[in-house]
């Protein structure tokens, strides 16, 4: 028989459940955000940086060597900020589905014990 009260905790449940996947899936997107916006002005101010001592230089090896470096290094920071935004889109993966744990696991035990009945 349907019972309101059973009926009115499973919605509340599935509410606050959502409410914490929601805010845990907002605060992951602002700190990729914040690290996205933070790598874009370094990576411009080393443009920037980059640019005036490469106008500053009087001979083609020097410039050469210098755009070598600045590749490399700017290659090298790309990777790393490139890990860092993967670890944190993980990290919004697992903590949007980490509310959802406990009610899948019992909804997979319901079942379990449904088919073995």
């Amino acid at each position: 028989m349907f019972n309101f009260e059973d009926a009115n905790k499973q919605s509340k449940e599935s509410l606050d459940t959502i409410l914490k996947s929601y805010a845990s899936v907002t605060k992951a997107f602002q700190a990729i955000a914040t690290e996205a916006a933070d790598y874009s002005k370094k990576a411009f101010e080393n443009n920037v940086a980059h640019i005036e001592k490469i106008s500053s230089v009087k001979s083609i090896e020097a410039a050469f060597e210098l755009q070598t470096s600045y590749v490399k290094s700017a290659y090298e920071g790309y990777i790393a900020e490139a890990t860092k935004i993967g670890e944190l889109y993980a990290d919004l993966a697992k903590g949007a589905y980490k509310p959802y744990e406990v009610p899948v696991a019992k909804a997979t035990a319901a079942a379990k014990a449904a088919v073995a009945a």
